[in-house]
């Protein structure tokens, strides 16, 4: 999206705002379709960006919604997914929210540990019900290249490999339950299309080994797909491109294997189809001069975007891309820009490169379809939550969820 539409969505919006390009997505998503000619489906992981705007716009194009809550599975509901086609996740499902998702019928329960699996086959079993589900497995391997693993180590997530083999015989005999197949996601922002071909041929060599376990026939099998996308100015995207040639292959011998004639594989994500697409925009509020640094102060921080701002989950803190869509073809300077909150930590980036910024300019933070409103403190210190809007058919339409309450409402 250009820096004039941008623009166009703050005068009519004000800031701090965020825009997701539905246009942009939708186009993302049917590309995805075609790189692999119908190999996967596509199950979107809500937790990557919940606004019910954008949802509403995926639902009719997606094969499936992973959910990570009941109230995510409610939300997938409202769009008018059917709840045969959703999915539900999560290490720390409530016995409330088990029994919420037997009694809906949702498509899939993704089993993390036995004890949820016998928790969730006494219910259905004492409702005359069935309840189909996968088992999620945590691989002892994932490869290099991936910004998070959930591979090697303890975790939340799912059955160890190494305890597969005592596991998943155990979960397959319930009698409430309809095991019907597996879900591996071990890596995530993976940038090299190698990296997640090797990851996903080590999925179909676990996915074989539990199939022998359980004896199943296999109709789902859930491949994580950790498909990165560039944060930081130095990175370079993934090249989506190269990927069918890599991982065709792989989803193409373990279909051809004993038990897997009628499984049909989803792509799981949700940063690669979102993420690029969406931008927080943030006003210049005042500048100073400090021990050598120009600081900026913006109307948005940490409390609207925790992951641009270093403070989810990264080791060393970096600068993401931002732009002064306000002057961009100014002089270019180093600044340190800051949010509003009342705390020393409230850096957005530190000796960034930006076109020369003056109050009242407008900062666009690049790569915030993903990962960004939900998964900030928006009520810390009280400052008022951004909107968003979604972007479609050349229009902007408000899709805020936040209440914007006079007592934390500021004029624009």
């Amino acid at each position: 999206m250009t820096p004039e539409k941008l623009l166009d969505a703050v005068e009519g919006f004000s800031t701090p705002l965020f825009v997701y390009d539905l246009d942009a997505i939708l186009d993302r998503l049917s590309l995805l379709k075609k790189l692999f000619d119908g190999r996967f489906g596509v199950s979107y992981a809500i937790k990557a960006n919940p606004n019910m705007g954008l949802l509403r716009a995926l639902q009719p194009q997606l094969e499936m919604f992973d959910a990570s809550s009941i109230l995510e599975v409610r939300r997938a509901i409202a769009t008018g997914m059917k709840p045969e086609f959703i999915s539900f996740s999560g290490p720390a499902k409530r016995k409330v929210e088990i029994h919420e998702a037997v009694d809906l019928h949702v498509g899939e329960l993704i089993l993390e540990s036995l004890s949820e699996a016998e928790e969730a086959s006494a219910y259905a079993q004492s409702k005359g019900l069935l309840q189909p589900c996968l088992v999620r497995i945590n691989p002892l391997h994932v490869p290099r290249k991936f910004g998070a693993s959930m591979a090697r180590t303890a975790s939340q997530f799912g059955i160890d490999e190494e305890q597969m083999g005592d596991a998943l015989p155990q979960i397959a005999e319930l009698a409430g339950l309809n095991l019907v197949g597996f879900h591996i996601y071990s890596g995530t922002n993976c940038l090299d299309p190698e990296a997640i071909a090797e990851n996903f041929e080590n999925f179909a060599r676990i996915f074989e080994q539990a199939q022998a376990q359980t004896g199943i026939e296999v109709h789902r099998l859930v491949f994580g797909s950790g498909f990165g996308i560039q944060y930081l100015p130095d990175e370079t995207q993934l090249d989506h491109e190269a990927l069918p040639a890599l991982v065709n292959p792989i989803v193409d011998a373990l279909l051809q294997k004993p038990g897997f004639e009628k499984a049909t594989c989803n792509l799981e994500l949700g940063r690669w189809l979102v993420g690029p697409f969406g931008w927080l925009l943030t006003r210049t509020i005042s500048e100073k001069s400090s021990r050598g640094s120009e600081i900026r102060t913006c109307d948005a921080g940490f409390n609207n975007h925790l992951a641009a701002c270093g403070m989810m989950g990264s080791v060393f803190r970096r600068n993401w891309v931002f732009q002064n869509i306000s002057n961009p073809q100014g002089k270019t300077s180093a600044y340190m820009l800051v949010g509003p909150l009342c705390t020393s930590i409230d850096r957005l980036a530190v000796d960034v490169e930006l076109a020369e910024v003056t109050v009242g300019d407008v900062i666009a933070i690049e790569g915030s379809g993903a990962y960004g409103l939900t998964a900030s403190p928006s009520r810390f210190i009280s400052h008022p939550e951004p909107r968003e809007v979604t972007y479609h058919d050349g229009r902007f339409t408000d899709a805020s969820e936040t209440e914007r309450h006079p007592l934390t409402t500021l004029p624009a």
